[in-house]
């Protein structure tokens, strides 16, 4: 019986778990919190701490654009003025024709050579301004020989020869027009308003060469 009852307690326990003893596993816990400090703080504890001030800075306005001012419209007068002026001076810069050889020894083209320049005047009949037969006069006037004032007058005061016969420093007459031969196919005179003294191209169509003397 003894027997039966010890192994029924026996295998009755088989399946049940070992006991743990919890006292021995958390003494040095509770060890540690025995001898620990307390730490106790005030109802009115303040917390503070130190941050870096931070100011906001406002860039400046970018500068205002460049204020253009339109440019007032030129009048028409004004312009027409300025194209007046160009004008001009282009012509007072346009290249005259070369001094021929021609006037090397000519009494009468190396008078006339030295007003190369000298601008048309209407009446004009001295350096500071010819018309055709003002210039012719004055030119011959230097070598003591009087013209007529007017380029018919001047045609009548001479004898006609051919363009084949024809020598620098006699005139050449055209209706209306007077100028001194310059040999070849050159001649110098003061053309016309605008323009001034000049050795240019024959450009008459049918020139009548006159011998003055």
């Amino acid at each position: 019986m003894l027997g039966s009852t010890a192994s029924a307690a026996t295998g009755g326990d088989a399946g049940a778990l070992p006991a743990v003893d919890t006292a021995a596993l958390t003494a040095s816990a509770r060890a540690v919190l025995n001898t620990s400090p307390v730490v106790t703080a005030p109802v009115d504890a303040a917390w503070t701490f130190d941050a870096p001030v931070v100011t906001a800075v406002t860039p400046p306005p970018p500068p205002p654009p460049p204020v253009v001012k339109p440019k007032p419209a030129a009048s028409r007068t004004a312009a027409r003025a300025a194209t007046t002026t160009t004008t001009t001076a282009a012509a007072a810069e346009a290249p005259r024709a070369a001094v021929p050889s021609s006037v090397n020894g000519n009494a009468v083209l190396e008078i006339a050579a030295r007003y190369v320049g000298t601008p048309y005047v209407s009446g004009g009949t001295t350096p500071a301004g010819f018309d055709c037969s003002g210039f012719t006069s004055y030119v011959y006037a230097q070598l003591g020989i009087t013209l007529p004032r007017t380029s018919s007058g001047q045609k009548a005061a001479g004898t006609i020869v051919s363009r084949a016969d024809a020598q620098p420093g006699d005139l050449i007459w055209s209706p209306g027009h007077i100028s001194i031969y310059a040999g070849g196919n050159q001649q110098i005179d003061s053309p016309r308003p605008g323009k001034t003294v000049q050795f240019r191209e024959i450009w008459q169509s049918s020139p009548v060469f006159i011998r003055i003397g």
